[in-house]
């Protein structure tokens, strides 16, 4: 009897992605089988070797394998102990159609860039409520598909300041809430991946991330007011008080608790100092 495998699969809160698929397979060996959407594979250990087009290919930890929709593959390991991989199948509307016989004839993309920004994008998915982050990674990373496919290297856009400080003032009216990137480029007319772009240059950071930190911002402020840890991460916004105490803590260096704790003492010290009468 082989090993179990150890997978994990879910389906995150973010448009393009159908389902992330994490997975340590020992002895398992895929027969051949179709998916209906762009199945886009790093290995982490290991090699998977597998048949796509009746041409065999090789998957190891340094490249990216893009796979396209409705055409068959198999895979196995062509490594002892088997292999771990980490897999995102991406909606048909995320990649152009027309580039489904590009990515038959090309499936292995040699890109460490691209491979170092699928890994952060797993990352993201990883943890709830940051879909806006997620959404940004999603749509560079098929901006750089989709140039390996056609050939076309990215090129330099002209700098927007224009929808760069729209989306400011968007993300300034929305931070509680949140909102999807691609409802920005619906109400600024503009390209979903062309606002990522825009509002990283002209601001020194991504859009989720000013986002982020208008939240923590805020956070700091009900803290500091006496509101309670839980009910502060509701109120700014964050998915859960796990999720709050993780961003607040790399914005802030501290934890809520730690911080709101520092405040109390801080505002009792100020109450009990003697006043002194001027002269």
């Amino acid at each position: 009897m082989g090993a179990r495998p150890d997978i994990t699969a879910w389906r995150p809160r973010v448009e393009g992605i159908d389902e992330v698929f994490h997975a340590h397979f020992a002895d398992h060996a895929y027969p051949m089988h179709t998916h209906d959407a762009w199945t886009l594979l790093i290995v982490d250990e290991g090699m998977v070797r597998y048949d796509l087009d009746r041409h065999e290919h090789g998957a190891p930890s340094s490249v990216v394998t893009l796979l396209p929709p409705h055409v068959p593959h198999n895979g196995d390991a062509a490594t002892p102990g088997g292999f771990r991989k980490r897999v995102l199948y991406l909606s048909t509307a995320q990649i152009d159609e027309d580039l489904v016989v590009r990515a038959v004839d090309r499936p292995v993309l040699r890109d460490p860039r691209l491979r170092h920004r699928v890994h952060q994008l797993h990352r993201t998915l990883e943890h709830p409520g940051d879909e806006l982050e997620a959404q940004s990674r999603l749509a560079l990373v098929s901006e750089r598909l989709a140039g390996h496919l056609r050939d076309e290297p990215v090129a330099p856009q002209v700098p927007d300041r224009r929808v760069a400080y729209a989306l400011r003032n968007l993300l300034d009216e929305h931070f509680v809430e949140g909102l999807t990137l691609r409802g920005a480029a619906e109400r600024l007319q503009s390209h979903h991946t062309h606002l990522v772009r825009a509002f990283s240059r002209e601001f020194g950071m991504p859009p989720h991330q000013y986002l982020t930190g208008r939240r923590v911002d805020l956070a700091r402020r009900l803290l500091l007011g006496g509101m309670r840890v839980p009910e502060v991460a509701v109120s700014v916004g964050f998915y859960d008080q796990s999720h709050f105490s993780r961003h607040f803590k790399r914005v802030v260096g501290t934890t809520p608790g730690h911080y709101a704790h520092t405040g109390a003492e801080a505002a009792q010290r100020r109450s009990s100092a003697p006043r002194t009468n001027a002269a």
